[in-house]
């Protein structure tokens, strides 16, 4: 009888507790994604793929706005020197966690050239997956973005 009383006593305390813990841990991992995707935006500010090349999986996917799909790293890292941006930023970039997945949405406001000096004024809504792998880093294994008129 004791023990039952206890564990009516104590075991939504301790319920809560673990359900506040997770959401702390899930948060941090938000926060860790979110930092990650500002520093793919810096690599675009900063015209340099190599800083990108950390944050991909080596075999990573991407949708372009125009309906391109690169299927590996190197070729999504090929694709990025092909514009040389003035200016982007992110707007409403949000993350939510599935266990080790993290899914990542965003906008994109960006103005440069391509390779053929042609102008580019773009603005698009983005999906980035994120896996934290097995090494315990995160890294995004597919990215898709679609224009916003």
């Amino acid at each position: 009888m004791k023990k039952s009383l206890l564990w009516c006593l104590f075991g939504p305390v301790l319920l809560t507790s673990a359900v506040w813990s997770q959401a702390a841990g899930s948060d941090a991992q938000a926060q860790a994604v979110a930092a990650l995707e500002q520093q793919w935006l810096k690599s675009q500010q900063m015209n340099n793929p190599e800083a990108l090349a950390p944050l991909l999986a080596d075999n990573f996917l991407q949708t372009s706005s125009e309906g391109k799909l690169t299927t590996t790293k190197a070729e999504a890292l090929a694709q990025a020197t092909t514009v040389k941006w003035s200016s982007v930023n992110y707007v409403d970039v949000k993350v939510t966690i599935f266990g080790n997945t993290a899914i990542a949405t965003g906008g994109f406001k960006g103005k440069g050239t391509d390779t053929s000096g042609k102008s580019l004024d773009e603005t698009s809504r983005f999906t980035d997956t994120w896996v934290k792998m097995p090494n315990g880093k995160w890294q995004c294994v597919a990215s898709q973005d679609t224009p916003v008129k």
